[in-house]
Order: structure tokens, then sequence, then C-alpha cells
């Protein structure tokens, strides 16, 4: 066990010290009690190291903002253990972690196995949306639709037990991390770097993962070079606690045959090594197709200022969400595409990216100005974007209560009847 200051994170290890190390990274929502019974399979060769997003399972809750923040909080909680070199092994957003690691910092890694991972997972509408539902309901909602995310219908009535403590485990999260996660997970999307994956990788998936499934494995093994997959009959997202003996025999198999060793030079430079032999296969459960391995797309050079437009449809899209921008966009035409390019370089690429205000304010400064203006498609979109951008109803309802002083109870009673609509439709957790 750990003590954790804010920039590692809460871990422990079991298992014989002199082993190779192991590192096992939990899904969002649970804690590191997910792996345990893969524990005493894994522990005869290798000294596992399991840890615990923020605010999951107890551990304190400083939000992370990113995977790469997991991540690099990870390797600092490494680096003060003196562990240079480790197998990894992750589920969902700690699949996510894993890739990281293997883009960022390859030299760390010796195997990795991606479990119900994704190279991007859903939409970033999505995750938003999840993050404004905890933080106007708690994560209860959240907790109680657990079960059906996670596990087949049959194994959540066969086992009522784990069924519960998946339950408590969400809800005992705390939300402020878990949105954060979101955010982080809504911001993940690397399948354009796949290919520069080298190290040894098992990809391993339910069969009936609902969330992650099979065509997102299939992904993953048509971009990483050196990549199986293993598709585990009767599993859903989470396959370590539906299927332990299933995922424990790939997970031994696939660190036991594919483990890279370390390398150095006299110059004291990291380098990868030449493509080495491709690690055994490891037989899946159920037989599954390979993907044909596509090459890894170029990354254009930087050349002077960066293009504002670029920064501007990014910004554009995590304040109003992808749907909404496909939408505007896709409506463009050879008479509005040059008025949509100048609104997204440079009230979007310009204006909300300046580092003055932060977004929920802008957003408090945007709903006032659109309800003075009578502005009341473009609100609606907006109080979409103040809840994603972190405002709860009840700061929405204080900022209209503001405008209607100073702009009057006309515009007001309009732009209420607005904002009540959207937060009803945005805030009601998913059935």
């Amino acid at each position: 066990m750990s003590e954790t200051p804010p920039n590692t994170l809460q871990y422990r290890f079991d298992g014989p010290e002199e082993a190779p190390v192991l590192i096992l990274g939990p899904s969002l929502g649970t804690t590191w009690h997910m792996w345990d019974r893969q524990i005493p399979e894994l522990t005869r060769q290798w000294r596992v190291f399991r840890f615990d997003l923020p605010g999951h399972g107890g551990a304190p809750a400083y939000p992370a903002s990113s995977v790469a923040d997991l991540a690099a909080r990870l390797l600092a909680t490494l680096d003060g253990l003196g562990v240079q070199r480790f197998g990894y092994a992750g589920c969902a957003l700690g699949g996510a972690v894993g890739i990281e690691l293997a883009l960022r910092h390859p030299e760390r890694l010796a195997s990795l196995a991606l479990i119900a991972a994704s190279p991007r997972f859903g939409t970033a509408d999505e995750f938003r949306q999840r993050g404004v539902v905890v933080r106007t309901n708690g994560l209860d909602p959240i907790a109680r639709s657990a079960p059906d995310r996670w596990f087949t219908g049959g194994f959540a009535a066969a086992q009522p037990a784990i069924t519960e403590w998946a339950v408590q485990m969400v809800r005992t999260t705390d939300p402020g991390c878990y949105i954060a996660a979101c955010e982080a997970l809504a911001s993940f999307d690397v399948r354009p770097e796949l290919g520069s994956i080298g190290v040894p990788t098992l990809v391993l998936v339910g069969s009936e993962d609902q969330v992650t499934g099979p065509a997102e494995a299939r992904t993953l093994v048509a971009g990483v070079p050196d990549a199986r997959l293993a598709v585990v009959p009767g599993a859903s997202h989470l396959v370590p606690v539906e299927q332990p003996a299933a995922v424990t025999d790939l997970l031994v198999r696939h660190f036991s045959t594919a483990w890279q060793p370390g390398f150095e030079t006299a110059t004291g430079h990291t380098v990868l090594p030449a493509a080495a032999a491709p690690a055994p296969a490891v037989v899946p459960p159920q037989p599954a197709p390979v993907a044909e391995i596509a090459p890894p797309a170029a990354a254009p050079e930087a050349q002077g200022r960066p293009d504002p437009y670029d920064t501007g449809i990014k910004v554009r899209r995590e304040v109003l969400g992808d749907a909404h921008v496909d939408g505007v966009l896709a409506r463009a035409d050879a008479f509005s595409g040059e008025y949509q390019e100048f609104v997204t370089r440079y009230a979007w690429g310009e204006v909300w990216d300046r580092p003055g205000l932060d977004r929920r304010t802008r957003s408090c400064v945007a709903l006032t100005a659109l309800v003075a203006g009578g502005h009341l498609e473009d609100l609606a979109s907006h109080t979409r974007a103040a809840l994603r951008n972190g405002l709860t109803p009840d700061e929405i309802k204080e900022v209209l209560l503001q405008a209607a002083v100073y702009c009057g109870v006309p515009a007001a009673n309009s732009a209420f009847r607005v904002a009540q609509q959207v937060v009803r439709e945005e805030t009601t957790p998913p059935e």
C-alpha cells in the first residue's frame, strides 16, 4: 500500500520482489480489486503492481485531466520505486494508459495487453454528457447502470454479489475524478498513431462487449504492427471479472512468450531495437480473423504560426459537441462555408482559446449576451456547452436571473423556456 502525493497514484504490490514487474491497470469506475482473481496465478512469475485511478477505491481525489496525465503519474510512481521496465495489461481506460505508454515511452515497456480497449472510446459527446449527468445527479444513476454495461445478463443474474460489488464500487468513486476521467476519454484519439507501437501486444475482448467490442479490438489489431487478437466467448466489457480463468490463461501465455528484453547503446541514448521475429501467436478461445495492417499516417510538418482554424475546430467541438459542429458544417455550402471558417478561426481559435478567462466564465458571458440579443437558437447550443464546461443547472439559473435584471423580463422568459428544455434533456440519466 502507499501514501499518495498529487503527482502519483495509489498502488500495491503482490508477488516475489525479485520477479519482473507486471502492471495491471483498471477500468473507469473500478478499483484494483477487479484483478483479484488473476493475482494467485500471475504472482507465480511476476511481481504484480496494481494501481487505483484518482478518487477510486479511496485514492486521494486529485483529478487527472487526460490519459497522458494518468500515464505521467504512473511513471512518476514507478520512478519513485525504482521500477524502470515492466509489462503492462490494462482494461478500458487502463488500456488507454497502456497505449499512451507504448506511444510516448516505449523504452519502459516490455510487453502490452489491451483489454476491452479502443484507440478512441465512443464519441467525445457521449463522455462529456456522462460528465454532465454525474455533475447534476451524482454517481448513483451511473452506478446502477454499470452492471448492464459491464456484464452479460446471465452473469449479472447468476452473480448478485458481484453485481452489487460493481454498483458500490462506482457509487463510492469521487464524482469530480470520475468526470475528469470522462473528459480524458473524450479527448483520447490515437487512431493515426497505432502504427508507431513497437511492443508485442495482445488485444483481448469479450465477444458480448457492447462498449468496446470486437470491432474496436480489430481496429487495434489492424493498426498495431505486432498485435494478436483473442476473443473470450460469453463475456462482456469487464471480462477479467466475468471470465477470470480465460483472461488469466491468456495473460500468462502472452507475457511468458512476448516479453521484449531491455536494450541500451554505448552512447547512453535509448534506441528502439530492430524488429524482432513475431512472438508466437496466442491461440484465442474463439477463432477470429486478424485484419490487414495499415501503414501509419505521416504527420504533417508544422511551419510557422499554427493556423487558428486548427485550434478553433478543436475548441468548437470540445465546447459545443461533435454532433452540433458536424451538423453546422454539413449544412454549410458555397455561400456560407467561408463564414463558418471565419467563425471557427476567429471566434473559437482566437477568442475562446485565450487564456484570460476559463471556459466556465466564458459560458456565463456567452449566455448573458445571447439573452440580451434574443438569440434563442444559439442559447440552446450554448446552454449545452455551459453544462459541458462545468456549470451546474443551478448556476445557469443564476446567470439567467442576473440577465433578467439587466436584459429584461421578456428576454428572460424566452431564455428560461429554452434553457429548461436543454437542461432536462442533458441531465436526465440514461435508462
